[in-house]
């Protein structure tokens, strides 16, 4: 599962032939969750409620660059580093 993104102990990865909805994945120690891009939402797991804030920050800034690595992965390329929440 490639990372596309760390910042503050979250990791953002995305896997390759994932299943709709366009999606990725949100990890924080023990916690593991399945964000939705459009809509940004949980679809599955969940996250502290500090760090849902900070993943939905992020993924609102870039939402336009997850959706292109969503496409990149549905196609089987290589997906791109998105910048870290700072």
């Amino acid at each position: 599962m490639p990372r596309i993104a760390e910042f503050f102990g979250v990791v953002i990865s995305m896997f390759y032939k994932e299943h709709a909805p366009p999606h990725f994945h949100a990890a924080y120690g023990q916690f593991e969750a399945s964000v939705t891009i459009d809509p940004i939402q949980i679809n599955k797991g969940q996250l502290p409620p500090r760090v849902k804030s900070l993943v939905f920050e992020w993924a609102a800034m870039y939402q336009q660059e997850l959706r292109e690595n969503w496409d990149l992965a549905r196609k089987g390329e290589p997906l791109k580093k998105i910048p870290p929440l700072e």
